[in-house]
């Protein structure tokens, strides 16, 4: 069960992304620094308790329109061996000390948390409150069972989000779901449309759909992430 500690971190999530942001192949701001503030999102639990797994929502309002993105987070004690392009920032945690911090499409925990999520192994949580479950995120999964032990990820940016193709392995305690391969696209640039989310999933195996806080203090959801057979173009 994470954990969520009333503290600070210096800098904080906010000063890290507004960095980063503007380095990603989907942001879509104007040439000026993001003006960010948090909309919403998620966590996930790590069954070994040792990586935070946030799904944040943040809104960008220095251009005239704003815009939200959806950027997965995870939170670790220690640098990801081989995921320092994938780092956003170092941040000292008041109660955990120093955090690093990535974008969780390339942490093997949080994807493998995001897999068990489709179907059904896992609970979303509240971003902001220990051991309260989220009834706000649902997700729908048509397809095949399959591991969510990672073998390997391969991952593509572009301007329409984070494609991931997983390899996973089979689990041998559970010895019942063969090895494959997956196709997950991750949301980034998120729809701001009051009605519904958008509806392109006729050939999905699975999604999650969570919602966020507007501007103007309306409500919105959106796809977070698909899950297909093949990989779209990104």
């Amino acid at each position: 069960m994470a954990v969520i500690h009333n503290t600070t971190m210096k800098p904080g999530k906010l000063e890290l992304l507004a960095s980063w942001l503007p380095t990603q192949p989907w942001y879509i701001g104007a040439e000026r620094e993001p003006e960010l503030s948090k909309a919403g999102g998620f966590r996930l639990d790590d069954p070994q308790g040792e990586v935070g797994i946030e799904f944040m929502v943040v809104t960008d309002e220095s251009d005239d329109r704003p815009v939200s993105y959806h950027v997965p987070l995870s939170y670790r004690g220690a640098p990801l061996d081989g995921a320092g392009q994938a780092l956003i920032g170092t941040s000292d945690h008041g109660v955990l000390g120093r955090r690093w911090v990535y974008d969780g499409a390339h942490d093997p925990v949080l994807v493998a948390q995001l897999l068990a999520l489709l179907q059904g192994r896992a609970e979303p949580q509240a971003q902001s409150a220990t051991n309260t479950t989220d009834s706000s995120v649902t997700t729908y999964f048509a397809g095949v069972g399959f591991p969510t032990v990672i073998g390997s990820t391969a991952i593509a940016n572009g301007s329409h989000g984070t494609h991931l193709v997983v390899e996973t392995k089979a689990e041998a305690k559970l010895n019942t779901e063969p090895a494959g391969h997956l196709a997950m696209h991750i949301t980034r640039v998120l729809q701001q449309d009051r009605r519904a989310p958008r509806t392109h999933t006729t050939e999905a195996q699975g999604y999650v759909t969570a919602g966020w806080r507007m501007p103007d203090g309306g409500e919105s959801r959106d796809l977070f992430v698909v899950l297909r057979d093949a990989a779209p173009q990104v």
